[in-house]
């Protein structure tokens, strides 16, 4: 392990990278020795940034049992987080047309270019850099709209959708792609009722895609 950070903040982001590229899957086992011996660190760090997965839903500790992953969503938690998304992201999205400076703009369209580029690909570890890609456009305009109470639920939320998401989607759609130049569109056109409309579509469509998982 690196020790130009801080230890604890190293091991929280090498476990938290093993639960992002399913290395860890949903419901598995977490031992902390296993973890002591892979990382070559002490049982301390490594209880720490369970406990710091935990507070965040990705690690589930069970008495007498100990860690595991946590269980993939259900179809009912499923609906409950797009109905969330659907209250605060297309508001996000509108405040973000009213902000938006060209240099935001300019991030933006380099994270949608950037995603582009995977588009013809199918290999799921392609799509992981997809998911990651999207959830930080999705975080910048969340930025941009100004909102960090907002911006940082939402992004626990991405974070969780992005282990469904490369357990049981694992492509990359010209759809999507295709409602982020309508996003973008709006956005830099300082269009708050075009942008606030793009993303509610932007949301409903990505749900419609992803409700295969539960056929």
């Amino acid at each position: 392990m690196q020790r130009h950070k801080g230890l604890a903040e190293d091991v929280y982001e090498a476990v938290f990278n093993k639960l992002m590229t399913l290395d860890i899957v949903p419901g598995a086992r977490i031992t902390v020795d296993g973890l002591v011996r892979e990382l070559e660190v002490s049982h301390t760090p490594i209880r720490e940034a369970l406990g710091r997965l935990e507070g965040e839903g990705l690690v589930v500790k069970t008495h007498l049992v100990g860690y595991s992953a946590a269980p993939q969503i259900t179809r009912r938690r499923f609906d409950e987080l797009y109905d969330f998304r659907l209250l605060l992201e297309p508001e996000a999205a509108r405040r973000a047309a009213l902000r938006i400076s060209e240099g935001s703009l300019g991030k933006l369209r380099k994270a949608a270019a950037s995603m582009a580029t995977l588009s013809n690909s199918r290999q799921r570890q392609s799509y992981s850099g997809f998911a990651r890609l999207d959830a930080n456009f999705h975080d910048q305009i969340m930025e941009i709209a100004g909102n960090t109470l907002i911006r940082d639920t939402l992004a626990h939320l991405h974070t969780h959708f992005h282990i469904f998401r490369l357990l049981y989607h694992a492509r990359i759609t010209e759809e999507a792609l295709g409602e982020h130049d309508a996003l973008l569109s709006a956005l830099s056109a300082g269009d708050e009722v075009r942008a606030e409309r793009a993303m509610r579509v932007h949301i409903e469509r990505s749900r419609e895609r992803l409700l295969e998982a539960f056929a």
